[in-house]
């Protein structure tokens, strides 16, 4: 069930951008430095991370975190998570962690969690749709909470995360990287970077799945739930495209910004090309 990949390519990839070694986070990686449709411009160095749940987070990776300039971590997941994963966000000086959860404990019942946990163990692309539409569809006020931060805090690096540092993480980085006009190819490549990053967590998270029947007696249903293939978000980008009207349309409706204020979020996530 959820075979190894190779150590020493993991090592060789974690050691490399985008991946950033903090100790007791995995999978997290820095969204700067990407190449923009906007001539001369890149996303901006150092300050927007994403990645997996910070609960395990060392003292040597708090000193990490703030000389990153992180001055804020976003909490993606839901109260049913924390609790049930005994992974309460940590204390960090210097640090301030905000609670964003995308679902409402009503949307973590386990009704509905076990209609989610279908979806991810059939592995097809429409059923990871139909999930992150549901992301999309419930995470505006947690999502407005980050953007309406970046607009008033340019210059302080800010992390957001949810448990793997996949799902409610990537639709985020997706629609982050699209509003600094990152190219698609590059959005799904940056997803599926996700299949290395959390590999040195590979154990905790295949033992929480074993505590599920779905997935304890399942190893192909637990593959699919862990996958983060690039195809499958390149057709998350053009279901935000043609179901949403793409990024910007979806922050207006979904999210309450107005034109300026998008305008200035956007203006933050840039930076000049100092290659050029």
């Amino acid at each position: 069930m959820f075979e190894p990949l190779d150590p020493e390519y993991v090592k060789d990839i974690l050691s490399r951008p985008p991946f950033i070694s903090v100790p007791g986070v995995v999978n997290m990686r820095d969204l700067g430095s990407y190449t923009t449709c906007y001539p001369g411009m890149i996303t901006k160095p150092l300050f927007l991370f994403r990645s997996g749940e910070v609960s395990a987070i060392t003292e040597e990776g708090k000193a990490k975190l703030r000389e990153l300039g992180v001055t804020t971590i976003f909490d993606l997941r839901s109260d049913t998570e924390i609790a049930k994963y005994e992974t309460p966000c940590p204390t960090i000086e210097g640090v301030d962690v905000v609670r964003v959860p995308v679902f409402k404990l009503e949307d973590y019942s386990p009704e509905m969690m076990a209609k989610r946990f279908e979806l991810y163990a059939s592995g097809k692309t429409e059923a990871f749709m139909e999930l992150y539409s549901q992301i999309l569809d419930h995470g505006g006020p947690a999502f407005g909470t980050v953007l309406r931060h970046i607009r008033s805090h340019p210059g302080s690096g800010f992390i957001f995360h949810c448990t793997a540092g996949k799902d409610r993480t990537g639709v985020l980085a997706a629609l982050l990287l699209k509003l600094a006009g990152v190219d698609d190819d590059t959005i799904a490549e940056d997803y599926a970077l996700t299949r290395v990053g959390r590999e040195p967590a590979r154990e905790t998270v295949m033992a929480r799945l074993a505590k599920m029947p779905l997935f304890a007696s399942d190893s192909e249903a637990a593959l699919n739930m862990l996958s983060s293939r690039k195809e499958v978000m390149l057709s998350f980008l053009e279901v935000l495209q043609d179901k949403y009207g793409g990024a910007e349309e979806y922050l207006r409706k979904f999210v309450g910004l107005t034109d300026e204020e998008i305008a200035t979020i956007r203006q933050c996530l840039l930076t000049p090309d100092p290659s050029q």
